[in-house]
Formats: structure tokens, sequence, C-alpha cells
């Protein structure tokens, strides 16, 4: 994703630093167990931050689009379950509190099962 300085759990104290001026963060989780007979698979509610300081609201956007591309329907493997889909659910768009930051959340919804053993 070019258009961030990177993407964090904790962002350092650099992560607004010039060009970019942007970042992206992990944000909240949580999932639901959604067990059918011999298969054992959960629906996961995933919330992803993108954070600019360039003034209004385009490059927020941009940012927020970017890992919308990067993510929707993508085809990621993981290291203990199978990914049935991973989908883009919303993006909203606000100011944060400080009236300098302009933030999204961004919303996934991804299903898993565990492969039978």
């Amino acid at each position: 994703m070019a258009q961030a300085n990177g993407i964090y759990d904790q962002p350092p104290d650099t992560a607004f630093a010039t060009p970019k001026e942007g970042y992206v963060t992990i944000g909240e989780a949580q999932t639901l167990r959604d067990d059918a007979s011999c298969i054992n698979g959960g629906t996961s509610f995933l919330t992803l931050h993108a954070w600019s300081r360039k003034v209004g609201f385009p490059a927020v956007k941009l940012l927020a689009d970017a890992v919308v591309e990067s993510l929707h329907l993508a085809p990621i493997t993981l290291q203990t379950n199978r990914l049935i889909s991973i989908m883009h659910r919303q993006t909203r768009v606000f100011r944060d509190p400080d009236g300098l930051t302009s933030h999204a959340a961004i919303d996934f919804v991804a299903r898993t099962e565990k492969p039978i053993a």
C-alpha cells in the first residue's frame, strides 16, 4: 500500500511522518462460532483503521480504498484454519476529535473453518 507509512498494531510516534502522512492500524475483532456437522467454523468481524493528517477526506478515502482492494475476496492462506471468504462490509469516514486527523473505519467479515484432520 503505497499511500501508507505502514500497517501497525501499535503505531510508532513517527507514523504520521512525511511524505505519506498516513497509516493503517489493526483494530477490533469479534469471532462467533458457527459449527456445522463435522465442520468447526466461525465468522469473524474485523475492523481496520486508516488515519491521515492531509487536509480534507480525500487522502484517507484513498487509503481506505487501498485496504479494501487488498483484502476484499482475497485468497489468503491461514496457518491454522481455512479462509472461506473475506468481504468488505462498510467504510465509515469521519474527522477525529482533534480536528486535524481524518479517520476511516473499514469493516470486513471473514468466514473460516478448521480443516478436517
